[in-house]
């Protein structure tokens, strides 16, 4: 069915008559806005005027000059003479019994004196420095001095704890000092163990026993 569009429902008929009848009264408003009056609420004084009320009123200057400065009293020095007589002095004598006196000899230098130098550590030898009776003899020492920490066992803590330390020329233990720690007490367990064990074997370079530096891991293992 066809749609028919009749002609007294359509409302844009009447669109340009009511825009321009909106322009207009809006014209119109502008214009009585500018033409509006407002009423005389009396004369406005001009500059001109104001300047006849004007009073001069004559400002006298002051100058404050400051105060003279306190008259300046003189210090008397009064110079009072010495009293004091010194008498001239007289170094002491002293009576020395040379019966008493021990002569000390001279000492008579021949040789010039002997410089210690202290022996370096190595840190690379020919022949390492070993506990003696070998590895084997080493497990086996550990295994009765080492004791495993309380509070390691109890916080669950294991691992390796690296040592090092210097061994001298006679087999002897210095200069301990710990590399990797882990904690719970294994680190001074190890360090104990490494300071109260018997001498080793020194190592050597060119046949010649030196001082040389090791690094011994321990490790703490719960069974």
């Amino acid at each position: 069915m066809e749609h028919k569009k009749s002609s007294t429902s359509d409302l844009k008929r009447w669109s340009g008559t009511l825009f321009n009848l909106g322009l207009a009264a809006s014209l119109g408003a502008v214009l009585l806005a500018f033409e509006w009056k407002a009423k005389d609420q009396g004369s406005i004084k001009t500059f001109d005027r104001m300047k006849d009320d004007w009073v001069d009123i004559d400002i006298p200057i002051t100058i404050h000059t400051p105060p003279p400065p306190p008259p300046q009293v003189p210090i008397e020095i009064n110079i009072k003479p010495d009293d004091i007589v010194i008498d001239n002095f007289t170094s002491p004598t002293l009576d020395i019994n040379t019966s008493e006196v021990t002569i000390i000899p001279e000492v008579e230098i021949s040789n010039p004196p002997i410089v210690e130098t202290v022996d370096e550590i190595k840190d690379f030898v020919d022949v390492q420095a070993t506990f003696k009776g070998g590895m084997d003899a080493w497990y086996a020492y550990l295994n009765k001095n080492l004791s495993y920490p309380s509070q390691a066992k109890r916080l669950g803590i294991e691992g390796m704890v690296i040592v090092r330390f210097v061994v001298n020329t006679d087999g002897s233990i210095q200069d301990i000092e710990l590399v990797r720690t882990i904690g719970g007490g294994c680190d001074e367990v190890a360090k104990e163990v490494i300071q109260n064990s018997p001498n080793w074997t020194p190592g050597r370079i060119g046949g010649k026993p030196v001082r040389s530096r090791m690094t011994m891991p321990i490790r703490f293992r719960l069974n």
